[in-house]
């Protein structure tokens, strides 16, 4: 029986027009969030009227679905040609190679856009469902490039573990590329895989990291702190859009005007979370800094501090994908604040390459790369079910020290 809809003819020219609109609202995606992105800004930036967008998208929420799973179709072609590689280390290295190549084709306007596919958290849950499931095939087929003949035997933890570091700095590398030329790309690209397959330490060092204290315990129950936790956690969850002040006074057990007793607005809200994170990131480095030992102790020993801290009831960190929802005066400056903690580590790094306690690497490159994976630790809990916190520091934290292919 006929349903009334109206189906139009693909042809040539439909497939044509429909690439070009999900490339354009891939691109106010990763500038607004999904938020930030209408079908009229779409229409503008592609020269039609918002009536002929709808001829191929009827809502909103289906452009911005279709748009992750463009990106998602195509970074599996790059993982399914990593994959051609015999060992482990290889695959990494091609699945980098190919991706900063595409970079450098976004850059110079020969590709479209990759979206951030941490605004999937921001659909609605009928169109969340099938980009998130979309988004695992592409975790899946990176876990599979360490079931290579050659490969360590991991556990599904351990893999899992590693894909969600590899995978991670892919979302994260358009950030910090930006301060390249394309030029310089494939040296960048050279710099990460030496991070990724062979780590920050020196071969032979033990994995031991100091116990630092950064406030793991129980999660504030009122009051301004139990504001800025509450909308952390949502935010993670739901993406910038899915975190009303309504669910944040919900789950608070307060009235919305209680919410505005403490803030202003939900973007002074978003400020404040972050600035509240990166108090516990500048806690962590500054604590690692008194230690008495070399930069591999205090490095390792901050990264297993935040990654417990993410893990723990005070947890987690506000993931870095929320700065796409807020104001450009305070998103400039929320990025200056991340910049200084990220110079931080790189200073770090480079006293241990200067004094022999960590491998020669590119500090800024380096640095960079630690941050996304502390960053991404937000994740860990939904990936590793009923793994135990002290374990799951072990699985995470350890391999981006001691190398992906590393035991």
């Amino acid at each position: 029986m006929h349903d009334g809809t109206f189906a139009p003819t693909v042809t040539p020219r439909f497939s044509q027009k429909r690439e070009a609109i999900i490339a354009a609202a891939t691109e106010i995606l990763n500038q607004r969030g999904v938020g930030g992105m209408t079908l009229a800004l779409v229409a503008e930036r592609v020269g039609l009227i918002t009536t002929s967008v709808t001829y191929y998208f009827k809502k909103k929420d289906e452009l911005a679905a279709a748009c992750f799973d463009s990106g998602v179709e195509r970074l599996l072609i790059l993982v399914r040609a990593a994959r051609r590689e015999a060992d482990v280390a290889e695959r990494v290295r091609r699945l980098l190679e190919l991706y900063l190549q595409l970079l450098a084709q976004v850059a110079t306007g020969a590709a479209p856009a990759i979206p951030d596919f941490s605004d999937i958290r921001a659909l609605p849950p009928e169109s969340q469902g099938p980009a998130g499931a979309a988004y695992m095939r592409l975790f899946r087929g990176v876990r599979e490039l360490f079931d290579a003949p050659d490969a360590l035997p991991l556990n599904r933890a351990q893999a899992t573990a590693r894909t969600l570091i590899l995978i991670e700095q892919l979302h994260w590398a358009p950030a910090w590329l930006s301060r390249y030329d394309v030029h310089d790309y494939p040296r960048a690209c050279q710099r990460m895989c030496d991070v990724l397959i062979n780590g920050l330490a020196v071969p032979g060092d033990e994995w031991r990291p100091a116990p630092l204290d950064l406030g793991e315990g129980a999660p504030p129950k009122s009051g301004r702190d139990a504001f800025l936790h509450a909308a952390t956690c949502l935010i993670n969850q739901r993406g910038y859009r899915g975190a009303s002040v309504a669910l944040i006074s919900a789950q608070l057990n307060v009235t919305k005007g209680s919410f505005y007793h403490h803030h202003n607005a939900k973007d002074d809200v978003v400020s404040a979370c972050f600035d509240r994170s990166f108090a516990v990131v500048r806690r962590a480095q500054l604590a690692a800094r008194g230690l008495e030992g070399d930069e591999w102790l205090k490095l390792s020993s901050a990264a297993a501090a935040l990654v417990a801290f993410q893990l723990s009831n005070a947890g987690p960190l506000l993931r870095t994908s929320a700065l796409a929802a807020l104001p450009e005066p305070i998103r400039v400056e929320t990025i200056a604040q991340s910049a200084r903690l990220s110079d931080r580590f790189a200073s770090m790094i480079s006293d241990g390459v200067a004094e022999g306690s960590l491998r020669p690497v590119d500090p800024f490159i380096a640095a960079q790369m630690l941050g996304a994976t502390l960053n991404a630790a937000a994740d860990l809990p939904a990936l590793l079910h009923g793994v135990d916190a002290g374990a799951v520091i072990q699985l995470y934290a350890r391999p981006f020290f001691t190398g992906l292919t590393a035991s």
